[in-house]
């Protein structure tokens, strides 16, 4: 290293200082970062969105039509493909996550549903439910059922 540069780099160092020294008794405020914006400890909105560089809703947290809570997430095309929410109240407010495929359909459906509040998983194609497993909702024993694509159901094994 030469000697120009160490000169250089303790001149810096030590005006660095002083200043701040000199800034600290003269009374002038000094502002941290940290100190520049106060905090805030709630903020009520009734919708949230998350944008992209282009200005595409990828996300939003929302009340939905039928009053529950959600986390809408979108594709960069705009189509909704995953929701985690709560059921409406008319619907005992149970949660839910929902996958859609590409046309806005619910292609898989877990949520917890009946007095006991028992798990099930729907999986379904171009809208109709195919095969649904789950506990059932009055004696908590487990089902899984398969339907066909003319609707026809069939149960693999438990009762639903």
């Amino acid at each position: 290293m030469s000697k120009t540069y160490v000169a250089g780099l303790m001149s810096g160092f030590l005006g660095g200082m002083m200043g701040a020294f000199v800034l600290g008794h003269l009374g002038v405020p000094v502002i941290s970062p940290a100190s520049a914006a106060p905090v805030q400890e709630m903020i009520s909105a009734g919708r949230i969105r998350l944008v992209d560089a282009t200005g595409r809703t990828r996300a939003e947290f929302a009340m939905s039509p039928d009053g529950g809570p959600g986390l809408f997430f979108y594709d960069s095309k705009g189509r909704n493909r995953l929701v985690l929410g709560l059921y409406s109240p008319a619907e005992s407010e149970y949660p839910f996550v929902v996958l859609n495929d590409t046309h806005n359909e619910a292609a898989g459906i877990f949520r917890l549903f009946g007095g006991q509040e028992t798990p099930v998983v729907v999986l379904k194609n171009k809208g109709a439910d195919r095969s649904i497993l789950g506990l059932n909702p009055s004696s908590t024993e487990p089902f899984l059922v398969n339907y066909s694509s003319d609707r026809k159901k069939t149960a693999i094994f438990g009762s639903f």
